[in-house]
């Protein structure tokens, strides 16, 4: 019988992962996802829960896209369109 370490999120506890660097890496982004929603719910207060949390999730998972845009490198955004992430 082997043993397997795995790692779980404690952001995200149904996430498992076989490297603790990973698991850190995934709890970071669900820490700025969090804080995304909360930033764009004070600037826009329609949105529902649900939209809310998915947009900071999309805008964490592609700070780096996001982070070139706002570093004057606004045709950066096109990778995010032209893209089938979701």
């Amino acid at each position: 019988m082997a043993v397997e370490v795995v790692y779980r999120s404690s952001r995200d506890p149904e996430r498992l992962f076989m490297d603790k660097a990973e698991a850190d890496r995934h709890d970071k982004m669900l820490e700025l996802a969090e804080l995304l929603a909360e930033v764009l719910k004070k600037a826009v207060p329609g949105l529902d829960d649900k939209q809310l949390e998915d947009a900071g999730i999309y805008m964490a998972r592609h700070r780096d896209v996001f982070a070139r845009a706002f570093k004057n490198q606004p045709d950066a955004l096109s990778e995010l369109l032209a893209g089938d992430q979701p």
